[in-house]
């Protein structure tokens, strides 16, 4: 696939790193030069120079016979015209932008249209690290939650402790433990390293294990791993940007919420734009106003200021103070791996948590959704089956007939409003959503095949 990605900042690099390994034709379009310079000496990628929105640029990036645009630069005004030009001019088939600011979003439905801004694929990063720390918040324990099917079956990800009923025990004890309930371990990590689960795996304390179950049963597999967190009553939020405010917005109905913003007009606005959540203005870094607001009575403290350096400092301070859990946004990714597990219990990548936003429209088959796992290490995916047993190595056949790549499995199936969990015997039909766990992505590629329809099938 031909694919021009606009801006070379962290979501771009990093979306460039993800599909030129996947042997795509990336071209990347920035301003900045030594950025360029950068990524093309890493990846094998094609770089141009210039302003992403103006036609010349474009065509220079090979707008005459690009399959899709991503425009992902740091200003939501350029990334619209790109997309308005890349339509008018060189009928590029796929339009995918990078938009932030919340008075286009909700004007959405009648600005982003091939009549009016021709955006086929709208990506909002706020909204996306809202919803994902929201998921966070919902599931006391959780290290990741993710969404699939609209919210019918989720993948969470916890950490074994010791304590827990399942640990020191085989995976197929699971089935004895909780005789009602369904559920799958799709992968293990241990000491970073991937094991692929079979009935006879042994769960160790501190393994992070990744599993499927339908939303309901959740809490319920989550206590055979560890002791099940009291659910959260208040949060304290530091820094009251775009993603504070959706996040207390977001939760403030349902907990006691509190920001700490430094901007003093910003708290004004805050205070009234929000119904309960208390404003308080200052640092979060500041040990006196920490210890005023009682931080130690904290469940949850959020560090989601755009200054990676202040939510680290500010996070171990409230950690130090007593709050019961840290999460922490780091836009570096160099840094998430350094801080999380430490005192800060979760550090969340805005940037992969929009990677799989944008992934899902760039891949191959009819795949609904991806989602980047342990800090990009592995991936869950969200595959549509299509056509009938004579064009689909899938449908028709029982799980245990798939050769799946290496390192893949297939953790349930979601078929109509029903969550199955796979087992070898499952069978899949033609429209079930597919739930696939790769923990090696360069196994990707096969993956697509497999839901790609063959000659046959009209």
């Amino acid at each position: 696939m031909k694919i021009i990605i606009l801006g070379a900042g962290q979501v771009g690099g990093t979306l460039a790193e993800h599909l030129a390994s996947e042997a795509n034709d990336i071209t990347v379009v920035d301003t900045d030069g030594e950025r360029l310079r950068d990524l093309g000496d890493r990846l094998d990628i094609r770089t141009v120079q210039g302003r992403a929105s103006l036609p010349n640029v474009l065509r220079q990036a090979g707008a005459d016979d690009a399959d899709m645009l991503v425009a992902v630069t740091n200003s939501d005004e350029t990334n619209m015209v790109a997309c308005q030009v890349a339509h008018t001019l060189f009928h590029t088939p796929t339009k995918i932008a990078r938009v932030r600011e919340a008075a286009y979003l909700t004007r959405g439905e009648e600005l982003f249209d091939n009549d009016a801004i021709p955006v086929d694929v709208l990506i909002s990063p706020e909204q996306v690290v809202t919803n994902y720390i929201k998921r966070l918040i919902e599931h006391p324990g959780a290290l990741q939650v993710i969404d699939f099917a609209e919210g019918k079956a989720q993948l969470v990800a916890v950490k074994a402790y010791y304590g827990g009923p399942l640990i020191g025990q085989q995976l197929r004890q699971l089935r004895e433990h909780m005789p009602n309930v369904d559920t799958r371990v799709a992968a293990i990590f241990r000491r970073d390293r991937p094991i692929t689960p079979r009935g006879d795996t042994v769960i160790e304390a501190d393994d992070e294990v990744f599993f499927i179950a339908a939303k309901a049963n959740i809490r319920a597999v989550m206590s055979e791993m560890r002791r099940l967190d009291e659910s959260y009553k208040r949060i304290v939020i530091a820094g009251g940007g775009q993603i504070g405010e959706r996040l207390a917005e977001a939760i403030e109905s349902r907990y006691q919420v509190k920001i700490i913003e430094m901007n003093p007009a910003r708290c004004r606005y805050l205070s009234d734009t929000l119904d309960s959540t208390v404003v308080l203005q200052g640092s979060a870094s500041d040990r006196d106003l920490m210890l005023e607001e009682n931080i130690a009575d904290a469940d949850v403290f959020l560090a989601l200021t755009n200054d990676d350096e202040a939510n680290i400092m500010s996070s171990l301070l409230a950690k130090r103070l007593g709050a019961k859990k840290v999460m922490t946004i780091i836009n570096n990714p160099a840094y998430v791996d350094l801080i999380q597990g430490g005192e800060i219990d979760i550090a969340i990548s805005p940037q992969l948590a929009t990677i799989g936003t944008l992934l899902a429209h760039v891949r191959r088959g009819d795949i609904v959704s991806v989602h980047s796992l342990r800090r990009g290490a592995a991936e869950a995916i969200e595959a549509i089956a299509h056509g009938d047993s004579k064009s689909s190595k899938v449908i028709g056949r029982s799980i245990g007939e798939i050769h799946l790549p290496p390192g893949t499995t297939i953790g349930a199936i979601i078929r109509d409003e029903e969550v199955l969990i796979a087992h070898d015997s499952t069978v899949i039909n033609a429209g079930d959503h597919v739930i696939l766990f790769l923990v090696d992505k360069k196994h990707i590629r096969d993956v697509e095949k497999l839901f790609h329809v063959g000659l046959s099938f009209f």
